[in-house]
């Protein structure tokens, strides 16, 4: 029966001043009635224009039909049609820009809540022991790496491998996931999802090294001579950006990429963890994406008072409004239509104050965006021991720098065609290497593309 409730079915989570002291999960998760509930919001619409928003093209009215007659199975099967990370993607992606941004039900009410119901699904099968990864019948006898075990590079590989491909994936770090693993906090995606994400691609047969830096410790020429015929680069956008103000390089300030590094790749959020990760008192972070939004939170949970800086004001943040409001519950402090503009160190060279000016909206441009003018005489200063820049990421320029005559952009992406192809015939990249810091279902999207275009190449 359709169910005309205005807005989605709540989704159960901890009380703020709970899980801001633990690396819980914040969401809880639908029950079985509260996914039948939701499911039975949407309309079934014949021309399903939320597909049109979903990078992967998940056929999202046919899944949630399956759910409203209570066959979960049969609803995740159908999801992994199209998508290789569920529980990933239904945690973490911005839904609200995406499918449930031309979700009908959203013109008058709430859209269906698309990602919710896509991580019951996987949650559900997960539970309950439901496989869909077999090894393929017939192998081609093609090889192809895939440089980075990230969203992109593990999409990449499951589509190449289910073709029969033999596909080995050569990941830098000690973990597959990329930012899965070492960039997104436990409270939003548990480590625990990602190892059973990486274990349901093993079993289709691709092989994972980790701890191996290609262009390092091995060469793109000699993975040729080991028969390599063609490579996906998925390495991602580990190098960060700074704002090139005076103190940067003071003890105490760090980067987003490396802070949250620290955090999940020395196991901060397990309770028995003695781990070296730094114990700062007052924090700031500057920005605000869903990157300064993850940083703030663990650091909160690490026992700092946190405030993030950033210099419009909060509705123009390009954080999602879920990670906004939690933020705000969990008691972090938001310092708006602010900016930095040094930072100030002890005798000793470590953090002591930063200093900001008051920032004011100026006229809309042509394209509707709104600049920021800085306030005269409004310099202030804050006492800090920790400063965290989270105000964007660049491809690492390893990988360009050792493919000799890969074509890059002026912001060190990889170029690409519409195939993801690069400027070398066998070598395709997608993801944040060629687009920045971008979505994890973005990046996904890129490497269903690559693989379809590299099955074309050998074909």
């Amino acid at each position: 029966m359709y169910n005309k409730q205005e807005f989605k079915t709540p989704m159960p989570h901890q009380e703020p001043d709970i899980r801001n002291k633990n690396f819980s999960e914040v969401s809880t998760g639908y029950s079985l009635e509260d996914a039948v509930n939701e499911a039975n919001r949407c309309l079934n619409c014949k021309t399903k224009p939320c597909m049109n928003g979903c990078p992967v093209n998940v056929d999202i009215p046919d899944f949630i039909n399956f759910i409203k007659d209570g066959d979960i199975e049969s609803a995740y099967r159908k999801i992994k049609e199209k998508n290789f990370l569920p529980a990933v993607c239904g945690r973490v992606c911005p839904q609200e820009n995406q499918c449930e941004k031309l979700c009908v039900r959203g013109i008058k009410n709430e859209s269906v809540g698309i990602g919710r119901l896509e991580r019951f699904c996987a949650d559900w099968a997960r539970e309950n022991g439901v496989e869909t990864e077999t090894l393929p019948r017939q192998s081609s006898n093609h090889k192809v790496a895939v440089i980075g075990a990230g969203p992109a590079g593990l999409t990449c590989a499951g589509v190449l491998a289910q073709a029969g491909i033999e596909v080995e994936i050569f990941e830098s770090l000690n973990k597959a996931g990329g930012v899965l693993s070492y960039g997104i906090p436990e409270f939003r995606l548990p480590k625990s999802i990602v190892r059973y994400e990486v274990e349901n691609l093993e079993k289709l047969g691709v092989k994972i090294h980790t701890d191996v830096v290609v262009g390092r410790t091995v060469t793109i020429p000699q993975l040729e001579n080991m028969g390599f015929e063609a490579f996906f680069i998925g390495s991602g956008a580990g190098l960060p950006s700074f704002m090139g103000i005076e103190g940067e390089g003071l003890a105490g300030v760090f980067s987003a990429n490396e802070f949250l590094t620290r955090a999940n790749l020395m196991e901060c959020y397990k309770e028995d963890k003695d781990t070296p990760a730094p114990k700062l008192e007052k924090v700031v972070v500057v920005g605000g994406g869903n990157v300064a939004m993850d940083a703030a939170r663990v650091a909160k949970r690490m026992g700092s008072d946190v405030s993030i800086i950033y210099r419009r004001g909060i509705e123009q943040m390009p954080a999602r409004k879920e990670e906004i409001h939690h933020a705000q519950e969990e008691g972090i402090h938001f310092l708006t239509l602010n900016n930095p503009v040094r930072v100030i160190g002890d005798e000793n060279g470590f953090v002591k104050q930063i200093e900001c000016v008051k920032m004011e909206l100026t006229e809309p441009d042509a394209s509707g965006r709104r600049g920021v003018k800085v306030m005269d005489g409004s310099e202030f200063l804050m006492d800090v021991d920790g400063v965290i820049m989270a105000i964007g990421t660049s491809p690492n320029p390893l990988l360009k720098a050792t493919i000799n005559g890969i074509e890059v952009n002026r912001r060190g992406g990889f170029v690409v065609d519409d195939n993801m192809r690069t400027s070398i015939p066998n070598i395709w990249a997608g993801g944040d290497a060629v687009t920045g810091s971008a979505t994890v279902i973005e990046a996904m999207g890129a490497g269903q593309k690559a693989a379809k275009s590299i099955l074309e190449y050998f074909t």
